[in-house]
């Protein structure tokens, strides 16, 4: 059809002719594609039935725990669910809320406090927050801090 794969991401595929620009992400079984223009959007899923069954979901909501958002002038991101059943899957969902969550001043060492029960789960909860982390920047320090002791929690 005229795609080509981005550099930076082997499941995002870019198009471009004369002004007509679409992005096609392919992640499994699930596609989002965006166009310059509704016109180009639909030439390209009438395409893609052709090539294998397919069911458009008309526009994006939720995609891999992300739900999207739509104005007029933007679409905002939230991992908002995904992070209230990490909390959930961490036994946490009770905890008060912090500003900051970690003392940036502190120095953690692998000597500091019990080992971690679950190393296994450990590893997952660091995971899922290292992925959350995509619409909570903020976060990322305290999950950086957190993943320095993968190796022996």
């Amino acid at each position: 059809m005229g795609f080509v794969i981005t550099k930076s991401d082997s499941s995002l595929f870019t198009y471009r002719q004369g002004s007509d620009t679409a992005y096609l992400l392919l992640y499994v079984d699930d596609i989002i594609l965006t166009t310059s223009s509704d016109s180009l959007c639909e030439r390209m899923i009438t395409q893609l039935k052709t090539e294998f069954p397919m069911s458009d979901l008309e526009p994006l909501s939720y995609f891999l725990g992300i739900s999207v958002s739509r104005t007029p002038s933007y679409m905002l991101l939230s991992q908002q669910k995904y992070a209230q059943e990490i909390l959930e899957w961490a036994g946490m969902s009770n905890c008060k809320p912090a500003a900051t969550p970690v003392d940036t001043k502190s120095k953690l060492s692998a000597d500091y406090g019990p080992q971690f029960q679950d190393p296994t789960k450990y590893r997952s909860l660091a995971g899922a927050l290292q992925y959350l982390t995509f619409t909570r920047p903020d976060i990322a320090y305290v999950v950086h801090q957190v993943c320095l002791f993968m190796h022996d929690p």
